[in-house]
This record gives C-alpha cells, structure tokens and sequence, in this order.
C-alpha cells in the first residue's frame, strides 16, 4: 500500500488517467485560449486539437511498449 492508502495499482491508474486527460486538455485549452488573445477563428484551436491527438497517440504507445515489456517478464 502506499503512504495515503491507496493500493498501489489504483494509485498507478489514477496517474495514468490524469496524465492522459491532461495530455488532452492542456493542449485544446492553449490554443482556445490563444484563439480568444489573438481574435482568430479556430486556427489554435485546430492546432491544439492536432497536437492533443498526437501526444494521445505516443502516450498510447508509450503505455503499450510498458504493458508489453511487463507481460513479457511475467511470462519468460
């Protein structure tokens, strides 16, 4: 268990879940943001939505190369 009681796989999810809803909010809400200073349409916006979807993608494949180094030693 960790030190606030949480086992330790829940703490792991947890992260991995405010990770990826950062990953994806961080990047929309700049460019919306930026979109409203520099009184453009939805060029930011689109930008931030590109990037978004692209971090979302590497994260994934972050995340799978891990499971599978970690699959792999479990059953080698």
């Amino acid at each position: 268990m960790t030190r606030n009681g949480l086992p330790k796989k829940y703490a792991e999810y947890l992260g991995l879940g405010a990770e990826i809803a950062a990953s994806l909010a961080i990047p929309i809400l700049t460019g919306y943001f930026l979109d409203d200073f520099f009184e453009t349409s939805p060029v930011f916006i689109l930008a931030g939505v590109f990037f978004a979807m692209v971090a979302f993608g590497l994260m994934i494949a972050r995340i799978n190369s891990k499971l599978n180094r970690r699959d792999n030693g479990k059953t080698k």
